[in-house]
């Protein structure tokens, strides 16, 4: 088992390349079984959620070729499986997006009940809404979940809550499906956008994704296509707030900035410095970090897998700062290791009242989750003296070459294994 041992208290300064969308690779990786033919996907970000996508692509019968590090051919011309490999499944959330794709295609599937991070109850009920509409049945046995629906016909689907999965899964079912299907209380995330223009490149005939109604009209067969997944908002956005908490001053390349554009208001609230160029964005900090108030929504709100970033960031502001989490039950796990650091964080259900320090201490740390982690590495970044993060493979589910990009830009962090017996003593 191996930690992240990092000395804090360094600006970080310099360039920091982002890579693809974690959360449109493990949508679109599902969809290429649509496509019944090759697809060259680029723009691949290398982190364990699509390592375990591509696992479960072949573990179905797909043909996958490696073109460099972060592309990849995917032929699913012969694929013949639509039971997804029960321990693949249970290893991330995006698992359930092969429902929708292998319904669509073979008329049945089965999962797993979905795994990935712990952030409190993840139902699918809106999920299995859209394929009931469609005409398929569902069961969920010992944690399986099948649906079957041959003939799947286009419907109208209001889901009861916005869901980027529930608004995923639709499109994967209904493409192929006869007739219109209309989607209504869609999500409207950069990534949703993204899989609906692959479907469209493979075919597909998908209408108003970004807004909260989709229409798609079923097509009799789709077809392979080369296609480039869009930066990652949430990396991106994670590079902008640890420049900005170590007082740093980054370039932050390969973005598209209007993605960014709830991080970029409440950074810049905070005191932060960003500026916008074409496919970049550079952000420094020289002055005092303000306290702001902060509440999760779904897109174009402010995006949930930022609020513990944040607060991490304004866990050393010159104030008291209100963070209302919108969206999971669970998100605020990681105020306890923070709370090792010296921060001063009381939370009230959805709500963390965040009484700025004056400096964070370095102290032995534990990952709950991807996002978690991901803060507590800037909450290590930002302590003068060393910490060390446990259960670090949270993170590199989501933060391609992570140690790489933050070396590059002076921060001296490390991975290392883990002492087996320190961690017995730990449990």
């Amino acid at each position: 088992m191996e930690k992240f041992v990092i000395n804090g208290g360094v600006p970080l300064k310099g360039e920091v390349e982002i890579s693809g969308a974690k959360n449109a690779a493990v949508a679109i990786l599902p969809a290429t079984i649509l496509a019944a033919g090759k697809c060259v996907v680029e723009n691949l970000p290398a982190i364990s959620d699509v390592d375990v996508s591509l696992h479960i692509l072949q573990a179905l019968g797909a043909q996958i070729r490696l073109l460099n590090r972060n592309t990849y051919e995917i032929d699913t011309t012969f694929m013949t499986g639509t039971e997804v490999p029960d321990d693949l499944s249970r290893q991330m959330r995006a698992s359930y997006y092969f429902l929708g794709a292998l319904l669509s295609r073979f008329g049945r599937a089965q999962v797993a009940m979905p795994g990935g991070c712990n952030l409190g109850p993840r139902p699918i009920d809106q999920h299995l809404k859209a394929f009931s509409a469609l005409g398929a049945a569902d069961s969920v046995d010992y944690g399986m979940i099948s649906v079957r629906g041959k003939e799947l016909t286009g419907a109208h689907v209001f889901f009861d809550k916005v869901s980027v999965g529930a608004t995923i899964n639709g499109m994967l079912s209904a493409v192929m499906a006869q007739g219109q299907t209309v989607l209504e209380n869609c999500a409207k995330e950069p990534h949703v956008v993204d899989l609906a223009n692959f479907l469209n490149m493979c075919g597909a005939d998908v209408r108003g994704a970004g807004t909260d109604v989709i229409k798609v009209r079923g097509v009799q067969r789709m077809h392979g296509c080369t296609y480039s997944i869009i930066p990652d908002q949430i990396e991106a956005g994670s590079y902008m707030v640890a420049a900005a908490a170590t007082g740093g001053d980054v370039l932050i390349k390969n973005v598209i900035p209007k993605h960014l554009e709830p991080i970029t208001a409440k950074l810049v609230m905070a005191g932060a410095e960003v500026q916008e160029l074409d496919d970049a964005v550079r952000v420094s900090r020289t002055g005092e970090i303000r306290p702001i108030k902060i509440n999760t929504m779904p897109h174009p709100g402010f995006p949930t897998d930022m609020q513990p970033l944040m607060s991490v960031m304004l866990s050393v502001a010159d104030g008291t700062s209100t963070v209302t989490e919108g969206i999971w039950d669970n998100r605020f796990r990681y105020v306890d290791e923070l709370t090792k650091m010296g921060a001063n964080i009381q939370v009230d259900g959805q709500v963390a009242v965040i009484e700025g320090v004056p400096e964070l201490m370095p102290a032995p740390l534990r990952a709950s989750d991807l996002r978690a982690g991901a803060a507590l590495v800037v909450a290590a970044l930002m302590a003068n003296g060393t910490s060390e993060i446990d259960e670090i493979s949270h993170i590199e589910r989501g933060y391609e070459r992570i140690v790489e990009k933050l070396e590059a830009l002076g921060a001296d962090i490390r991975r290392v294994e883990r002492n087996p017996a320190a961690l017995s003593q730990a449990l």
